[in-house]
């Protein structure tokens, strides 16, 4: 098993969106980064848990808990002329970019802001503490995983 944080914008797509849809399942689409890309694609599997993080509001940082349920396949929205990800360069025998589902698993009381994480001594490799490596989908290693996990539960 692995470890992600998928970071998303409140007002595009929510933890509370996630838990509020059927089966509280949904596909991460709209990946535009060839690097997270390449995680989606290549190292994200089904079981993996994931960080749901809020970017670019108000209470920045870790809200909730998810888990992937299928492995990368071709994001439709690249084909799509009335999408924002739509990309014309993209054929339809190759595509270039990649979505997984994930599934809710847990919505936690408080947000985990980004302040406490980089305030954590134990916290050095994950991308939201080094500035050069702030990607929308970013891997987490196990032990770190778990310290944010315990403090997420507090």
């Amino acid at each position: 098993m692995q470890y992600w944080l998928f970071k998303t914008e409140p007002d595009a797509f929510s933890i509370d969106d996630l838990a509020n849809i059927p089966d509280q399942t949904e596909h991460w689409d709209g990946i535009r980064n060839y690097q997270a890309r390449n995680f989606l694609r290549d190292n994200v599997k089904i079981g993996d848990l994931v960080f749901i993080y809020h970017s670019s509001c108000k209470n920045v940082g870790i809200v909730g808990l998810a888990q992937v349920i299928k492995e990368g396949y071709p994001d439709h929205t690249q084909f799509d002329p009335e999408s924002q990800y739509y990309e014309p360069k993209s054929p339809i025998d190759n595509p270039r970019w990649v979505m997984v589902d994930i599934q809710f698993k847990q919505k936690f009381k408080e947000t985990l802001d980004l302040k406490t994480i980089k305030q954590m001594t134990s916290i050095e490799q994950i991308g939201l503490v080094k500035k050069a490596n702030r990607l929308s989908i970013m891997p987490v290693q196990k032990h770190e995983f778990d310290l944010l996990l315990k403090e997420c539960l507090i």
